[in-house]
């Protein structure tokens, strides 16, 4: 707006606020209040409303579309099958968008390093001593630039087969993520399908120095890789040793760094000794010094251009945004670099950054310049000690009120992913049914994207002893094997839950719910929170459990929620709750009015209450009357009575 006085802007301003404040039934009046008051009230959060709800649904690909149903130990892709991109199909993607997913994170696409011979393809065997499994980590990865071999039906068109699935998932309405490992690679990492005037990874490094800002590994000088042994399992059949080609006869000379910054040549079996550490241009030996300075007179580190590089060969393939692997392994100056460069290529493109250290949340957004951060040490880990029956929901209030705070919009919420337990096994909660309430909390608490992971909404309980993997309660990312509880929804290709007994059935219509309300409730999305806790702890609220038992308020103009959740593993939740009068006013609505309560998540059952007995503090005995099943939570809409 230009050649218009202050004086007329202040006027128009002026009259606008004082039009909406006479209108005290206008949507935009009362949000104005709320927003004013909820901003001083310890109940709630000054954040700025942001409608981040991803859905995301993640897949690890090579076991995703596996029928095979053969789970031999340390058995090979004959044995006991691999899932390829082609079974990851129109059928399939339309099931999880009907489920309420709205992107999808392809996990393990890059070539990695594997014990499966693709030699006569043109690919370099991998030596066995330096792969974790028969099937190999694909967060280690060997050629930056090329696809894993195990995903394709025809190897040599492995990248327009990935190509295909890049389409076929916006062709259904849904966009995807793969993951970028910005701090290590394999131990044979060379790429064979750079494109033209790509330098390779280490090919100009100077050896002769242990660390040099332009090198792009570290260096051990003098010293000889010695691999930990007890790495890969050997067995015996039929009298007849078959073993792995594991010899330890692999040589590296001069040692590099190890991925978890070991410098050591001798790594350990639990170390991540099958990768090497990229080097961005900090002298981690020497106090972490930083040799770069972005912006100045010196041009950054070799790594850091070549990093770009490969992000923007990924990004110009259509991928929607990157899952980044220990991002807080890598300086946040190199994202804070990197990700506006790529997002000059695709302004919509997303980050999400694997994290673990609350103290670094904000420096990693607001310099770091991520969409999206883990949290996995906050809200994760309070929800998996009360699904194991030993939290206080406590821990959920210190994470919104403290972790989180002000940037609840860009957490990634999940209960499961490849890293973590499976919530049905026996090293976790036994139960699925215990992420229930978990489940809502993650998908409602604040705005942000919210996570599952293939099998978590069928039961799956990540049981066996794979290969590499041990019986650690995790789905295997290390071996050829196939996800049972998953197998059995996909019913051979059908993808129609044919194979599902009821339990499951139900289990999977509870997370289509919940996970459909997140894209469709304007509350969830972009509402207000409020937390109910205080007003309903111990004495105030009859039946209400403040150790077990969470409430909180999501509100917009338009939509009003009370979620209500019972973390008790062992008794149903009754109880009477109160919403107090700032509560009321925050919302814009008539505390003396009666008010329909309507169960979103369960089947709609209504409740009819007045806000003046629910209110009413005096009374111990007043209040919305609510009952939960053990392991129980209900997102209700309040509207007025009519």
């Amino acid at each position: 707006m230009k050649n218009v006085s202050p004086f007329f802007l202040a006027l128009v301003v002026t009259l606008f606020v004082t039009s909406c404040s006479s209108r005290e039934s206008g949507k935009n009046a009362e949000m104005l209040e709320s927003t004013t008051m909820i901003a001083n009230d310890s109940n709630s959060t000054e954040e700025q409303l942001v409608d981040n709800k991803l859905v995301i649904y993640q897949i690890f690909t090579r076991l995703f579309g596996n029928k095979v149903k053969t789970t031999k130990f340390f058995g090979t892709k004959e044995e006991n099958g691999v899932g390829k991109f082609d079974d990851i199909t129109n059928l399939a993607l339309q099931e999880l968008k009907k489920m309420g997913i709205t992107h999808v994170w392809y996990t393990g696409i890059i070539e990695h390093a594997t014990m499966t011979d693709y030699s006569a393809f043109g690919i370099l065997s991998d030596d066995p001593d330096v792969v974790k499994g028969r099937a190999g980590s694909p967060y280690a990865i060997k050629d930056y630039y090329d696809i894993a071999p195990d995903l394709a039906v025809d190897v040599p068109h492995r990248m327009a087969e990935f190509e295909s699935l890049v389409k076929r998932t916006h062709d259904n309405g849904l966009k995807l993520f793969i993951d970028f490992v910005p701090n290590h690679v394999a131990r044979q990492y060379k790429s064979d399908a750079k494109p033209a005037g790509v330098d390779d990874l280490g090919e100009k490094d100077d050896t002769t120095k242990p660390f040099d800002p332009n090198n792009n590994f570290y260096y051990l000088l003098g010293q000889t890789l010695k691999v930990p042994k007890g790495n890969n399992p050997e067995w015996e059949e039929k009298g007849s040793k078959k073993g792995t080609r594991a010899d330890s006869k692999f040589r590296e000379n001069p040692a590099k760094a190890t991925g978890n910054d070991v410098f050591s040549a001798e790594p350990s079996v639990n170390d991540w000794y099958e990768t090497i550490k990229l080097n961005y241009g900090v002298d981690i030996q020497h106090n972490r010094t930083k040799y770069f300075n972005v912006g100045g007179a010196s041009s950054v580190p070799a790594t850091w251009n070549k990093m770009y590089d490969i992000l923007a060969f990924w990004t110009n393939k259509g991928v929607d945004g990157f899952r980044c692997d220990m991002a807080e392994m890598v300086p946040v100056e190199f994202w804070g670099w990197v990700i506006p460069k790529i997002k000059e290529i695709n302004p919509d493109i997303k980050f999400i950054a694997e994290i673990y250290n609350p103290r670094e949340y904000r420096n990693y957004l607001q310099y770091g310049k991520f969409d999206f951060l883990y949290d996995k040490v906050g809200l994760y880990d309070s929800l998996r000690r009360l699904m194991e029956g030993h939290g206080h929901v406590g821990g959920i209030t210190y994470c919104w009120k403290e972790e989180s705070r002000g940037v609840a919009s860009q957490m990634l919420r999940f209960l499961e992913n490849h890293d973590e337990q499976r919530i049905a096994s026996r090293q976790f909660a036994t139960d699925p049914w215990a992420a229930v309430p978990a489940m809502t909390l993650s998908a409602t608490l604040a705005s942000g994207p919210v996570m599952i992971y293939s099998g978590q909404e069928v039961g799956e309980k990540g049981d066996g002893y794979e290969g590499f993997s041990t019986e650690d309660g995790r789905t295997t990312i290390f071996d050829y094997w196939g996800i049972p509880a998953h197998q059995q929804w996909m019913n051979e290709g059908k993808f129609d839950g044919g194979q599902l007994d009821e339990n499951q059935q139900q289990l999977r219509a509870f997370y289509s719910t919940l996970l459909n309300l997140c894209n469709t409730s304007e509350a969830i999305r972009k509402g207000h929170f409020y937390a109910l806790q205080v007003a309903n702890e111990y004495g105030k609220s009859q039946g209400y459990n403040d150790s077990l038992n969470y409430a909180f308020l999501r509100f917009t103009s338009q939509q009003k929620l009370l979620i209500v959740a019972n973390f008790d593993r062992y008794h149903g939740h009754h109880s009477f709750l109160k919403i107090p009068s700032e509560a009321w006013t925050a919302m814009g609505l008539d505390n003396k009015a009666d008010y329909v309560f309507t169960d979103l998540l369960n089947d709609n059952t209504k409740i009819v209450a007045s806000a003046k007995t629910i209110l009413d503090a005096g009374n111990f005995g007043a209040g919305i009357e609510i009952k939960l099943p053990v392991w129980g939570a209900g997102i209700y809409q309040i509207d007025r009575k009519k």
